[in-house]
């Protein structure tokens, strides 16, 4: 898998995003098409992809097998109720005893989000039956942003 990303710089994310996943592929973009979910996919099975955006940066991951990557800025604030919503009890477990709450549901949310990006399935009830781990070795941080990126096959997706 390969990784890349860059501060916006007041560029439109999408636009930085198809430069990011240029500089991966080579100049020479295959077409991009979308599944009735809305997951965007190479046309030619190529390889696969998935773009992440902050306010402050994008990213993007290619790789030889499905995958999905999220980033969130460590430093963005949300709303701690959410917790309720997305986590499932397992991981209200980790949530409930963290010693910095906001920091531990950014690890999540990038997680789920990630996850949501690999299944293709989007944001829904389902990811409430997920078990991560705030600690998960597969976040990152990258300048200044949590990034995880899951790819498919992964014992270690926790999907229950």
């Amino acid at each position: 898998m390969e990784l890349a990303w860059e501060t916006l710089q007041g560029r439109n994310a999408h636009e930085a995003g198809r430069l990011l996943l240029r500089r991966l592929v080579g100049t020479d973009l295959p077409s991009i098409a979308c599944t009735p979910q809305g997951k965007p996919y190479f046309s030619d099975g190529s390889l696969h992809f998935s773009v992440s955006h902050t306010d402050r940066h994008v990213f993007c991951c290619v790789s030889s097998r499905n995958c999905g990557i999220d980033a969130e800025e460590c430093d963005r604030q949300i709303d701690l109720r959410l917790a309720q919503k997305i986590l499932s009890a397992e991981e209200l477990k980790y949530f409930s005893q963290a010693t910095d709450p906001r920091d531990c549901l950014l690890r999540f949310w990038v997680l789920k989000e990630a996850y949501a990006k690999l299944t293709g399935r989007g944001w829904g009830n389902y990811l409430q039956d997920t078990c991560f781990s705030p600690d998960d070795p597969r976040i990152q941080v990258i300048d200044g942003c949590y990034v995880a990126i899951l790819e498919e096959n992964e014992e270690e997706n926790h999907a229950l």
